[in-house]
């Protein structure tokens, strides 16, 4: 699968390769993963692992890994997902121990955002957002989303939907 690598000022997106399964599994052992499905041995880490190569076939995207292009450091991930049962496209992000802070989560976003409209024909598409992870509703704020609702996700519980500005009122300059 040819994977795009999208960059930033700041930043390298890429598909995920081997050698960022220890970060992976690092991240994943850690309670900072609570939003996205939380700690994780590290054998479920490497079947989480292979989720994120396994969406990039079956749809034809899914989560970049996100490194530090001045140091090659892996950062956290952050892509367009959508696997079955979800409630519509998604944008998603984690930011890996030692990275928060420095604005990364949306700087990855952005460039997330504007390829899956560019690339993927994506029009719209929204981030579920647990109501206590403060971060990301401030992430979902500075990219121009709005809390649309609520929903209660049979995996994850009590979350909150945010609608990112459409493709089109991006073009226009609206948001």
């Amino acid at each position: 699968m040819n994977i795009p690598t999208l960059t930033t000022a700041r930043l390298t997106l890429r598909g995920f390769a081997p050698e960022d399964f220890d970060g992976f599994a690092a991240f994943y052992a850690d309670d900072r993963s609570r939003f996205v499905g939380g700690v994780k041995t590290r054998d479920e880490a490497w079947r989480q692992f292979g989720l994120e190569f396994g969406h990039w076939h079956l749809r034809g995207y899914g989560n970049f890994a996100v490194t530090e292009t001045a140091t090659g450091k892996l950062a956290g991930y952050a892509g367009p997902w959508n696997p079955e049962g979800w409630p519509e496209p998604e944008l998603g992000w984690s930011l890996f121990a030692g990275f928060e802070g420095k604005g990364y989560a949306t700087e990855a976003a952005r460039a997330v955002r504007d390829w899956a409209y560019a690339e993927c024909g994506w029009t719209t598409a929204i981030s579920l957002v647990d109501p206590s992870n403060a971060g990301s509703a401030k992430v979902c704020t500075r990219m121009g989303a709005w809390h649309e609702s609520d929903m209660d996700h049979p995996m994850f519980g009590a979350l909150q939907i945010w609608r990112h500005p459409s493709a089109i009122d991006l073009a226009k300059g609206v948001a």
